[in-house]
């Protein structure tokens, strides 16, 4: 019957596997968790044979709840810029170095000063930040110039589960874009990046556009997850771009907001635009690209406060923070837990929480964290509009932070718009669906696939006619903060 796509989404934590009908409806779902691993300040990392045995039982599962004669196609979305290395064999020389990762930061100063910074963010699409993998790769170089002279390949996630499930070295451009290593406007691997890097050229996949069929299923992969062999594995995208395909945002007038760990906003361009305001990314359409920006600390900063102030819950302090007005009596939150990306590229800046009293409570630090939030993405979101074109007629909001009534009610009002809730739960998954289902013809396009497996929104959260005004004054205090704070936390950053 060929009726069926599995859309796969490699988490920072998970694999889920999930069936999908042409419709976009989910039959299925599986999830495979595997473990993170800190084992130095700064450093994150994980066993690639996690991801691998991971992806094996969530495929399995699917295997054994769908009929596998519906399948037509499997693709890929998962967390971006981590990679590994890996032998001829396609076994992992070193744990995989995750995107959270940020020891290599003294060599976003270096590359920096040798090739020049702006020269990096226009070849790229990516302000130098520790995030992309290019500056990881160089502390390979500098600390473990061995591992990485005798790999036979660096992969990404989508590459190191092509590799396993097909037996070919290649990947997706809107895969690899994440890396830092692609130039953005050609897509292709940029041989001064990679020779900056300390890697041969041999040492890279082959790169094919998303939506490409890679290969063919191995007979040895079906027998250990009951699918057919030879079912076509399909060129993917990360996370973030495979999740705003997944919620219909494939093209100009629409722009995507997700509110999960961290905030991470999009919206389509058809040039390589470059700017510090945003990242430019490959389009998971394979036609043009996606302007991002990211807040590294996003909704983490609601568990943060729940841990740190010992309440019961978020949704105790959630109902507390409903009865403090706007403003949370005069505090004001920086959420840069983990730093700072757009616009301002900043390692070193931490989180500030100013204005404190001896009257505030639990509750007024809850508002201002979520109001936080909201000033950061209103400021970001105002930046990359206003380098592509102006404001999108709709945004569609994503991620557990749509749950939270008070958050959305906030971000609206401070954003100024109203805000589309999108329906779909695992939208990244969806995303790579969408390219399987195009992929094996059953729509003439990712877009056609987007138009026809997207259902309309849920819900929409209109501004408070009352916050709007209160939030614009607050706003514009806000947007100093970073600025007034910024020599302090390079100098704390110096002390170590």
């Amino acid at each position: 019957m060929d009726d069926v796509v599995i859309g796969i989404d490699a988490s920072t934590t998970a694999v889920k596997a999930i069936a999908f009908t042409r419709g976009g409806e989910e039959l299925f779902q599986a999830r495979e968790a595997y473990p993170l691993s800190n084992p130095r300040p700064g450093h994150f990392e994980q066993d690639a044979e996690h991801w691998w045995t991971a992806l094996l039982g969530a495929l399995k599962q699917v295997a054994d709840k769908v009929d596998t004669g519906r399948v037509a196609a499997i693709a890929i979305a998962h967390q971006r810029e981590t990679f590994t290395l890996i032998d001829s064999a396609g076994k992992p020389l070193i744990p995989a170095i995750l995107w959270l990762d940020e020891r290599a930061r003294p060599q976003v100063i270096r590359l920096s000063a040798e090739l020049g910074r702006e020269t990096i963010r226009d070849w790229s699409g990516k302000p130098p930040d520790p995030t992309p993998a290019l500056y990881a790769v160089r502390w390979l170089a500098e600390h473990q110039p061995q591992a990485l002279g005798k790999a036979a390949a660096l992969v990404d996630v989508h590459g190191f589960f092509v590799q396993r499930l097909t037996g070919r070295l290649v990947t997706s451009t809107a895969s690899a874009d994440p890396l830092g290593l692609l130039d953005v406007g050609n897509g292709t691997w940029h041989p001064q990046l990679v020779k900056a890097a300390g890697l041969r050229p041999d040492q890279l996949p082959d790169l094919v556009a998303p939506g490409t069929v890679c290969g063919g299923l191995a007979e040895s992969v079906a027998r250990l997850t009951g699918l057919k062999a030879g079912t076509p594995v399909v060129a993917g995208a990360g996370d973030g771009q495979a999740m705003g395909l997944g919620m219909g945002v494939c093209g100009e007038g629409k722009s995507y907001l997700s509110l999960g760990s961290g905030v991470v906003s999009g919206c389509y361009s058809g040039k390589a635009k470059t700017s510090d305001a945003f990242r430019t990314l490959v389009s998971p359409t394979g036609a043009g690209y996606m302007l991002e920006t990211v807040l590294r600390s996003g909704m983490q900063l609601v568990d943060w406060i729940v841990r740190t102030t010992g309440s019961p819950s978020a949704a105790a302090l959630e109902k507390a923070a409903v009865d403090v007005a706007a403003g949370s009596e005069g505090l004001l939150v920086m959420p840069y837990w983990a730093g700072v990306m757009s616009p301002y590229w900043d390692g070193a800046a931490r989180g500030a929480v100013v204005g404190l009293s001896l009257d505030h409570r639990p509750e007024h630090l809850f508002r201002a964290v979520l109001e936080g939030i909201a000033f950061e993405q209103a400021i970001a979101s105002e930046a990359m509009e206003d380098q592509n074109g102006g404001k999108p007629a709709a945004m569609i909001a994503a991620g557990g932070g749509t749950n939270s009534a008070l958050l959305m009610q906030i971000m609206a009002s401070v954003l100024e718009r109203p805000l589309s809730v999108s329906p779909v739960n695992e939208a990244a998954a969806l995303g790579a669906a969408m390219l399987a289902a195009s992929a094996v013809g059953w729509f003439a396009s990712p877009e056609a696939a987007a138009e026809a497996m997207t259902a309309e929104p849920a819900k929409r959260v209109d501004p408070v006619d009352g916050l709007v005004s209160r939030y614009r004054v607050r706003k514009a205090i806000y947007r100093d903060l970073y600025q007034a704070t910024r020599d302090i936390h390079a100098r704390l950053d110096a002390l170590g």
